[in-house]
């Protein structure tokens, strides 16, 4: 109650705005955590939230479970036609750690993908599919065994409840408390929108693969299991480019140095390396960030390559948060972690194009925590910022990865110092966009699944949450999938993970920052006025201020749709 004291107190008015942000969130979260309730509700309350935390690691196990349970050997090896010798290699040694001979192929995600994308025998891969969309679920070949079907219905019943005590109309609306989006009628649009403008394209990218696919002698309609083998074989036919080819353009060390100089040249910024620290593997290091009159503002640790017992993926963490304390302003120093293949020999580390994407993605992150002003904790860098707007920066960075100006800083052929060719970044240009109209309706099928889920489910069982995903499958799917595919039973997202009425925000975000591009793109994308105003309205203010007003103080308006429809291909 001391903070609603100091609300409503003429003090309040007296607290600099970061502080009074910070307030004002707390007193936000204590109400969303049912403070506010009389003591019935507040049990109530309580005893929901234990039991939906229990069902979400139920959800969990139990997909981990079918993910785990089925496996099949192949003895034949004309039937693996096609696969990958680097996954026929994984499914070799999988087969031996079980004592088996041949090939073992199970539903991690790698081998899944191996087999869908590449295996010449269509029966293999509809084996493997029906295997994997039926995971946890009443169908497949593990039917009934570990079903979420009774979860997910009591999980939604859950939430909605939740959402009442609270005073709100459905969970969707709950969720929105903490977000940039303000209304379920915002989000259903901004989704409806995307879909609408998108669908003609995703169409018409739809027909060219079963045109295609017919030419490769595919008799009468082209199958669920069928789409991610012919889609690959059609972005080989037209672009002939496979990601390993990009590799020796790109060594680690040209790749940082080129990203440090976009930093200084966009945000006057030197990055340096420090010896004589403390590490915790010879391959990590240490760096210090300094502005343009050579002060020291930020810090952070750098350790880009996979190893034995390290946590998998790519991500950014807080080490240290910049606050001030008894008039002493602590720097901030992040964690920026990735799993890339190491150094071979004589051959440096060679990144992908996608791993550089990732590294300038997670450095974005990075440039969000330690470029913050920001000096009151909880909205210090990433702090206080809503779920749906805290990729901005990150997404954005991804960007410069594809202006031939940045690429020219980034690569050089690890034998010969040449720069990437320009009719490899012809291909590479031309290839990002493949398919990337039916991506999108992926993307949004998901997304308006889990909005309208959280706003319509009233109670029921899971063939009401079937229905509702038959209904937005109707409306927006280009590719249809046959009537066993149980996709959602093992949607962790949105019923095991922080995704619940949340899935749009990756589209909300990638909005954002398509359109935040696009301000450089219109000025000339090292315009440093632009620059200026980025540092100053969207890396600097950390969660201070609503997203929407910062968004709006760089942009001059809201955000439009219209940069990331161009930026995809989808419209011109």
């Amino acid at each position: 109650y001391a903070f609603q004291r100091l609300r409503e107190s003429a003090d309040f008015l007296t607290l600099h705005f970061a502080q009074q942000r910070v307030i004002e969130n707390q007193l936000r979260d204590f109400r969303l955590s049912g403070v506010a309730l009389d003591d019935a509700k507040k049990a109530e309350f309580k005893k929901n939230s234990a039991q939906l935390s229990q069902l979400g690691s139920q959800f969990n196990d139990n997909l981990l479970d079918a993910t785990n349970s089925w496996s099949m050997v192949i003895t034949d090896k004309q039937r693996l036609s096609g696969i990958p010798d680097t996954a026929l290699s994984a499914a070799r040694q999988a087969a031996q750690s079980k004592d088996k001979e041949g090939w073992l192929f199970n539903l991690e995600f790698p081998s899944y993908y191996s087999v869908i994308t590449f295996a010449e025998d269509p029966l293999l891969r509809e084996r493997i599919y029906r295997a994997y969309h039926t995971r946890a679920s009443d169908q497949g070949p593990d039917a009934g065994r570990w079903d979420n079907s009774e979860l997910m219905a009591n999980i939604l019943c859950l939430r909605r409840q939740q959402a009442r005590l609270l005073g709100y109309d459905n969970y969707a609306a709950l969720s929105l408390a903490t977000k940039m989006a303000s209304t379920t009628d915002e989000v259903l649009g901004f989704l409806e929108d995307l879909a609408d403008r998108t669908l003609p394209v995703a169409q018409a990218e739809f027909a060219e693969l079963a045109q295609f696919a017919k030419q490769e002698g595919v008799v009468g309609t082209l199958q669920a299991w069928d789409v991610p083998f012919y889609s690959e074989r059609l972005r080989q036919f037209k672009y002939d480019l496979s990601q390993e080819d990009l590799r020796p353009y790109f060594p680690v060390k040209q790749v940082l140095q080129g990203l440090f100089q976009l930093t200084e040249q966009l945000f006057a910024l030197t990055i340096e390396e420090q010896s004589g620290v403390d590490l915790w593997h010879e391959d990590a290091g240490f760096y210090c960030i300094n502005d343009a009159q050579g002060v020291t503002i930020a810090q952070f640790y750098l350790d880009l390559f996979a190893r034995e017992n390290k946590r998998g993926g790519a991500w950014m963490d807080e080490c240290v948060i910049r606050w001030r304390h008894d008039n002493k302003v602590q720097l901030p120093v992040a964690y920026l972690i990735c799993n890339f293949s190491g150094p071979v020999g004589d051959t440096p580390a060679l990144l992908t194009h996608n791993e550089v994407l990732t590294l300038f993605h997670e450095f974005g992150h990075g440039l969000h925590h330690m470029m913050t002003r920001m000096e009151v904790l909880g909205v210090s860098g990433i702090n206080g910022v809503p779920w749906d707007a805290v990729e901005l920066p990150s997404q954005f960075m991804e960007n410069w990865c594809w202006q031939p100006e940045v690429l020219a800083l980034i690569s050089g052929h690890y034998q010969t110092g040449e720069p990437l060719p320009n009719e490899l970044f012809a291909k590479m240009k031309a290839a990002k966009n493949f398919q990337s109209g039916m991506q999108m309706m992926r993307q949004l099928e998901f997304a308006l699944f889990d909005f309208r889920l959280h706003i319509e489910y009233e109670q029921g069982d899971a063939r009401a949450i079937q229905q509702l995903l038959d209904d937005v499958r109707d409306k927006i799917s280009v590719v249809k999938v046959p009537e066993f595919n149980r996709f959602q039973h093992g949607f962790s997202h949105i019923f095991a993970g922080g995704y619940a009425a949340g899935y749009y925000s990756y589209k909300w975000a990638e909005v954002l920052s398509a359109d935040a591009f696009a301000a450089f793109e219109e000025q000339g994308i090292f315009t440093p006025q632009v620059a200026n105003s980025f540092k100053e309205n969207i890396l600097e203010m950390g969660g201070s201020v609503e997203p929407a007003e910062l968004f709006a103080r760089f942009r001059g308006r809201p955000p439009s749709v219209d940069a990331l429809l161009k930026q995809c291909g989808i419209q011109s």
